[in-house]
């Protein structure tokens, strides 16, 4: 028995049966964002060089780990709607399996792969919140290969959307633009973008993948009702209290004219 087919039945013991087919893309793709990362270090200096003699310390990584975040959310905000397209994955939306649409879950999978590596290094400046983040994340997106939800994980993905503009809108801040014009309307899109893909959109899918999994709870562990489950319920409340804050946010950036009169 040669290691690949022991290694494929390790998969097979642990429920990841597809991981075996997509543990190259993981661990390319935590590569690949490695390499982002470094190309930032090189040329992000170079062509921002008035903004980068003045940072000190975590400023230079913080936006390095930016540029990467943004890179990962473009693709797999791409790819999600593709695979709402899907109609293999919608006439079986817990346990369908496309093997491209687990692609793109592998670049994500890869990419928190890498972000909680990060986290853990600069733990000093991240905190120990931002490495369970990574931790939490990565084991939503592995126990994807049982094949579980793989139609709904494009809800997740779909989330990325809102992080593009508040990336955009910490990389203004960086850059001098704080309070312009293209930043409130980097901020107005970020709102209808959080509100949209979070709030509205991610609120409805999320009940309805919870209805279509009751009705085949009988096949579902115990331990992604637990995983799925808290991840689910806790990334909701946070969204809720995450565009509150964002509403506090502009409008303390950007006053309105009779409180500037005031």
């Amino acid at each position: 028995m040669d290691i690949a087919t022991v290694f494929g039945n390790l998969l097979d013991q642990l429920s990841l049966s597809t991981l075996k087919y997509h543990w190259q893309t993981v661990l390319t793709s935590a590569l690949a964002f490695t390499i982002i990362y470094e190309i930032s270090r090189i040329f992000s200096p170079l062509l921002f060089p008035k903004t980068f003699q003045f940072f000190k310390g975590y400023n230079a990584p913080n936006w390095h780990i930016h540029v990467v975040s943004t890179v990962h959310c473009i693709a797999v905000v791409l790819g999600s709607f593709f695979i709402f397209a899907d109609n293999t994955l919608h006439q079986d939306r817990v346990f369908g399996y496309v093997r491209w649409a687990a692609d793109i879950y592998s670049i994500s999978c890869g990419y928190f792969l890498w972000d909680t590596v990060i986290a853990i290094y600069f733990y000093k400046y991240q905190g120990i919140s931002m490495v369970f983040h990574g931790i939490a994340s990565f084991s939503v997106f592995l126990f994807s290969f049982r094949p579980f939800v793989n139609y709904y994980g494009a809800i997740f993905l779909m989330y990325e959307l809102s992080t593009i503009f508040l990336n955009f809108h910490w990389f203004m801040d960086k850059l001098g633009w704080t309070g312009s014009r293209i930043q409130l309307i980097n901020g107005i899109v970020l709102l209808l973008a959080f509100f949209g893909a979070r709030i509205v959109f991610g609120t409805i899918m999320s009940y309805k993948m919870w209805y279509d999994i009751s009705s085949v709870k009988d096949h579902v562990p115990l331990r992604y009702y637990i995983v799925y489950g808290g991840g689910n319920l806790i990334t909701t409340c946070l969204n809720f209290w995450w565009f509150s804050q964002m509403i506090a946010m502009l409008r303390k950036r950007f006053p309105s004219t009779t409180t500037k009169q005031n």
